[in-house]
């Protein structure tokens, strides 16, 4: 059975629950994308009993600090073990140009010396095209740019070992250039920034983001089997759930998932 490990599951300001992040474990690994924005990333890995020693591959979506400065956070911890025999293997990072590029940047500039010469030796990044398809473990991912507006972002489209279909979009809304990705998918990972009532308070689409209602219209237009909504605001997690829930499922009748930071959805068909 496949799992989807909630990291974090709120949007970039947020400081009741960690920013958006997720681990997809298989029966035969798994894949961590983004890492939030900063060493936060070790006490929701902590939490979730996911040991730095199975984490071998990650996917970064874009280059925004609340999902790439937990990266080099990772790679800050990840090398020293790989320099003491405690990491066995390579860790490689899946992402576009741009973010291979910042990384380096940052990672050049903060990290010590023989902590970033495990870069292109063991640590690997691994640069990624629209379209282009990759096979990390027994996952087949197809990856693909968004069409986001803020900065250049890819999303993907994983095949799991039971042939299930799993597609992130990210944290913009869904742009039509993603359709033969997401259309007809298993499992729908989209973000919405807040309520429907609530977004003359938090402007979601001047911040290009989608709210609850938006998300549930697209799912239902798109034919998903489920929908998974994240990179919310964090004002109202007492009751995101029913209040999202409720508000996503007048416009689209299928399973909705609402996950609290740390909590474990199971990818069954």
């Amino acid at each position: 059975m496949s799992q989807l490990i909630m990291l974090g599951t709120g949007n970039a300001m947020c400081t009741r629950c960690y920013n958006t992040c997720f681990y997809l474990r298989t029966p035969s690994g798994g894949l961590m994308v983004d890492a939030g924005g900063g060493n936060g990333i070790f006490r929701q890995l902590f939490k979730a009993r996911i040991a730095f020693e199975e984490v071998h591959h990650i996917f970064v979506t874009h280059c925004h600090p609340d999902h790439l400065l937990g990266v080099v956070w990772m790679i800050r911890k990840i090398s020293p073990m790989m320099n003491h025999g405690r990491y066995q293997g390579t860790l490689t990072i899946y992402c576009h140009d741009e973010v291979a590029h910042a990384l380096r940047t940052i990672g050049a500039l903060l990290l010590p010396a023989k902590i970033w010469s495990a870069v292109d030796q063991t640590i690997l990044f691994r640069e990624v095209t629209d379209g282009e398809q990759v096979t990390i473990d027994d996952i087949t991912l197809t990856c693909f740019d968004t069409g986001a507006v803020k900065t250049k972002q890819f999303g993907f489209h994983a095949v799991l070992p039971d042939g299930q279909r799993l597609c992130c979009l990210g944290d913009e809304p869904y742009d039509a250039r993603s359709e033969r990705y997401a259309r007809d998918c298993d499992w729908l990972l989209h973000e919405a920034f807040c309520l429907e009532r609530d977004a003359a308070q938090f402007r979601p689409h001047e911040k290009h983001h989608s709210t609850a209602l938006e998300a549930g219209q697209l799912a239902h237009d798109l034919g998903v089997k489920h929908l998974v909504l994240y990179h919310t605001e964090d004002t109202h997690l007492t009751t995101r759930r029913p209040s999202y829930t409720a508000e996503a499922a007048t416009r689209y009748d299928g399973p909705i998932h609402v996950p609290d930071d740390i909590e474990t959805i199971d990818l069954t068909k």
